[in-house]
């Protein structure tokens, strides 16, 4: 199977819900998912849901769970070290399918550098399917990317003071 690479991003809700439901899809037809998440740490309820399938989708939190100024220099350390990770991952031959989810919200605001994300695309296995997301995509990897879908917010009952639900949101 040749892979491609997708890329997820614009400023509306279902970035990472599109993610993740090819990670189930692939997980469904027995392929093995590595997902590095470069902002978020928590126990979210996808997280929860993605430890049901050990063997087949790995995931790892490489963020602080949120994104402030005064945190930027230990978010940069961070996003260096996990870069290596993810390469590992990348070159292991282990893994059919490889999100590197909020990488675009990374790239933009500098924890790591554009080409760092072009060279894991040009890197990536022929077979391997490599799914990039994240508001703020570089036109880079626009280019660079086989399929792209701006997801455009219209209407969010956040607006109305709904906050974030488990199950749904969070």
């Amino acid at each position: 199977m040749r892979g491609f690479v997708q890329v997820y991003t614009g400023d509306g809700k279902g970035k990472t819900t599109a993610a993740l439901g090819l990670a189930l899809r692939a997980a469904g037809a027995g392929l093995k998912v590595f997902i590095g998440q470069f902002i978020k740490m928590g126990d979210y309820s996808e997280i929860k849901a993605l430890e049901r399938f050990p063997d087949l989708i790995r995931v790892e939190q490489f963020g602080l769970g949120r994104f402030v100024a005064a945190s930027h220099r230990l978010q940069t350390s961070r996003c260096q070290v996990r870069l290596a990770r993810t390469r590992e991952a990348i070159a292991s031959g282990e893994y059919q399918m490889v999100i590197l989810e909020e990488a675009n919200v990374a790239v933009k605001y500098g924890l790591f550098p554009v080409q760092e994300l072009l060279r894991l695309i040009i890197d990536k296995p022929m077979d391997m399917e490599l799914v990039i997301t994240g508001r703020g995509a570089s036109p880079r990897i626009i280019e660079a990317a086989d399929l792209v879908t701006e997801m455009k917010e219209v209407k969010h009952y956040y607006e109305k003071g709904v906050r974030a639900r488990v199950g749904i949101e969070k």
